[in-house]
């Protein structure tokens, strides 16, 4: 029988029978569900492989539609642990309505829940979270889950002003990308849009996070929110010497409760662009090979966002409405509730080379 049986899930099965207890039984799902997967279409071992990879990849809503009903993996997740930052950005769509930052423990015990569910990247962010305990809670959550839980990718978005390289000795290692929010190398443009360091200088800031990454083997990226006040920026020259991995350029998007509505912190109306101003920025910097944007149709659905509490976030109604928390009643029940889009991660490039070991990057 074993000789009979195909290479790749003889390697999967190994793989499998090589893991802790804990996470046996939802990676024999995953495995079950390849092997049906494998078995429909008749053809040699080496032609079922080819098939494989060349089509695309089967969600949870195409399982559905053929009878199989899977709990959704949070395969990337991101935690937005605190509401706190020190800037006061005109279209956050994540203010700080509350002060909230679970113990240090019980924050570990919910990404443990979140591993055994499937959780290959978590992308650490805010608020700024940085500003819990000058980065040492971060740093700790960080080390916890490359060093304990050895996930593939741990990533961190910060508005970059409160690093120190002191962080970067301490706990670049385990960090695997650092994302930059950048809005614009105009330094009056981001004192408007609310990005303002008094003395400091937010762009000359970014140059010497730039040089850290480097020196500390960590893959670098900028996030930009396009917007009223930056739409018409040329930034090609600036992306291009700063050569990050990604440069993710969103669309600026309203979110009722957040930066929209009457008991909203922010009002970020003033901010809003259309999808055809959108357009045409993405035109004028298609040939930065980097650029990767995303529109509020791509963004609005397609991420899996807990909250201070562990609560998944849903934003089908364009506001976020909480789930139970994960502590509370496990990762399985509470995913149920988040209203993530798996077709929209996948068609958006959610799923990328996120591990900086895999990067290849040239120091």
């Amino acid at each position: 029988m074993w000789m009979l049986m195909p290479t790749a899930f003889a390697g999967r099965l190994l793989s499998l029978l090589r893991q802790p207890l804990i996470s046996v039984r939802r990676s024999l799902q995953l495995l079950l569900c390849w092997l049906w997967a494998a078995l429909r279409s008749p053809g040699t071992e080496r032609g079922q492989q080819q098939q494989i990879r060349e089509e695309p990849e089967e969600t949870n809503e195409d399982r559905e539609e053929e009878g199989i009903h899977l709990p959704t993996i949070p395969t990337s997740v991101n935690y937005h642990f605190t509401r706190q930052c020190n800037y006061k950005c005109g279209f956050c769509f994540h203010t700080a309505k509350t002060s909230f930052v679970l113990p240090l423990e019980e924050a570990k015990r919910g990404l443990l829940l979140l591993k055994d569910a499937g959780m290959e990247k978590i992308n650490f962010s805010g608020g700024e979270p940085f500003i819990q305990d000058r980065g040492e809670y971060l740093g700790q959550l960080v080390k916890f889950c490359k060093e304990e839980l050895r996930l593939p990718s741990v990533s961190i978005v910060s508005n970059g002003s409160l690093i120190r390289e002191r962080w970067f000795k301490n706990y670049g290692e385990y960090l695997d990308i650092l994302a930059i929010s950048c809005d614009s190398f105009d330094e009056q443009v981001n004192v408007l849009i609310g990005r303002g360091q008094g003395k400091k200088n937010h762009v000359e800031n970014l140059q010497k996070l730039r040089t850290w990454c480097r020196d500390y083997r960590v893959a670098f990226k900028i996030n930009s929110v396009i917007n009223r006040f930056n739409v018409e920026e040329d930034m090609n020259e600036q992306i291009k010497a700063l050569n990050p991995v990604r440069w993710k350029v969103f669309q600026c998007l309203l979110i009722e409760g957040e930066n929209s509505g009457e008991d909203a912190i922010r009002d970020a109306e003033r901010f809003v662009i259309s999808d055809e101003e959108f357009e045409g920025f993405l035109e004028r910097h298609k040939e930065v090979s980097c650029l990767v944007p995303e529109s509020n149709q791509k963004m609005k659905d397609s991420y899996l966002i807990l909250d201070e509490y562990m609560r998944f976030l849903n934003c089908r109604n364009g506001r976020k409405d909480p789930s139970k928390s994960i502590l509370d009643v496990g990762v399985e029940e509470a995913i149920k509730f988040s209203g993530f889009d798996e077709k929209m991660f996948l068609k958006r490039g959610g799923k990328y080379v996120w591990s900086k070991a895999d990067l290849k990057l040239d120091w």
